[in-house]
């Protein structure tokens, strides 16, 4: 009986993380759909934070790359006076990248809605040369 409980009890705590992360998501990250991105990214810090053949395989024109993987320790490639418009494949991990940002003090966090998979916009493909 007593391992029941503690196994509800650990249902009941995992329930309240998501819930608690969901809502500082939605409080901290701005969804926006294609054409509200579009407006306002060219005056914001673009960043893709998909790994560096998802990126070179197309992104967004004038976008970043700077992998969730390695955002942590490339911080200091963003600025916290600009805004911060990020995508990912499909969005989840733009949210992850958006609570680490927030976590080290950027505040005006915008998210592609959809991931680049809904872009209908320019892209760009980097091609890499074999020898």
């Amino acid at each position: 009986m007593t391992e029941l409980y503690i196994l509800i009890g650990i249902l009941i705590a995992f329930i309240l993380f998501t819930v608690y992360r969901y809502f500082k998501q939605k409080k901290i990250l701005k969804p926006l759909s294609e054409n509200e991105f579009r407006e306002g990214y060219r005056k914001a810090q673009l960043i893709d934070v998909r790994e560096p053949k998802e990126y070179d395989g197309g992104h967004i024109l004038g976008a970043r790359n700077i992998p969730l993987t390695q955002l942590k320790q490339r911080l200091t490639e963003l600025r916290q006076d600009k805004p911060v418009y990020l995508y990912c494949q499909n969005g989840s991990r733009s949210t992850r990248a958006a609570l680490i940002l927030n976590k080290q003090g950027y505040k005006d966090l915008y998210q592609l809605q959809g991931g680049y998979k809904k872009w209908t916009g320019k892209i760009k493909k980097t091609k890499k040369l074999d020898y």
